[in-house]
């Protein structure tokens, strides 16, 4: 009697142990480890953005040089014999004559040919005064009547009394002869038949710039 009043004692502790919950709830299972995302690229240097080139303005490279105040010819280079049909032996026409920018303020240009070398001193060959700063050139065989648009050049004296060319004419021997262009800052407006001591005289102080073509010529 004694052993099932003990087997019983022990079946209610086992039965009453099974069904009692427990006080303390189960401990949260801690999350899964998340491993950490790389870290974002360094941001890459932005460059500044370019100027784009405005549509009105030439590139340099396609612009061209000022051309510079020189004086020259196609007939004949400097310091080289003046072809036979720009003299008195032969046609005694003008040769072409061609040139650069004159300076900024220029208002006309004067040309010169004259002969330094003849006996009886400096003679006068060709005077062309007032020629527009907008000319670059003149044609060969020029007539005394030419026009630059409304503009007339004039023509002074030469030493054969003419107000027209007169070509390379040298009794003997072998001469130089110069073209001489001025840039001025007037216009002279002397008049048909000045001579060259009249237009140095009303050149004096007006020369912004000078240039000159030398040519010789043999007899």
């Amino acid at each position: 009697m004694k052993k099932r009043i003990i087997l019983l004692l022990g079946l209610s502790i086992l039965f009453f142990g099974a069904c009692t919950t427990p006080t303390e709830s189960a401990e949260p299972e801690a999350p899964p480890a998340v491993e950490p995302a790389e870290p974002p690229a360094e941001a890459t240097e932005v460059s500044e953005p370019t100027t784009a080139p405005d549509p009105t303005e030439a590139p340099a490279e396609a612009m061209e040089p000022a051309q510079p105040f020189e004086l020259n010819s196609a007939a004949f280079a400097q310091g080289e014999p003046i072809p036979v049909q720009y003299s008195c032996n032969g046609e005694d026409i003008s040769p072409s004559l061609s040139w650069g920018n004159p300076p900024d303020g220029t208002q006309s240009l004067t040309l010169i040919m004259d002969d330094p070398d003849a006996p009886g001193g400096t003679w006068d060959h060709w005077i062309v005064l007032d020629i527009p700063a907008s000319v670059h050139e003149l044609p060969e065989a020029i007539p005394t009547d030419l026009k630059f648009g409304d503009a007339a050049p004039i023509y002074g004296k030469n030493s054969w009394g003419r107000n027209d060319y007169g070509g390379p004419c040298p009794p003997s021997g072998t001469h130089r002869y110069f073209f001489k262009l001025y840039a001025l800052d007037t216009t002279l407006s002397l008049g048909e038949g000045a001579d060259q001591s009249q237009v140095l005289a009303a050149m004096d102080g007006h020369i912004l710039a000078e240039t000159e073509l030398m040519g010789t010529f043999s007899k």
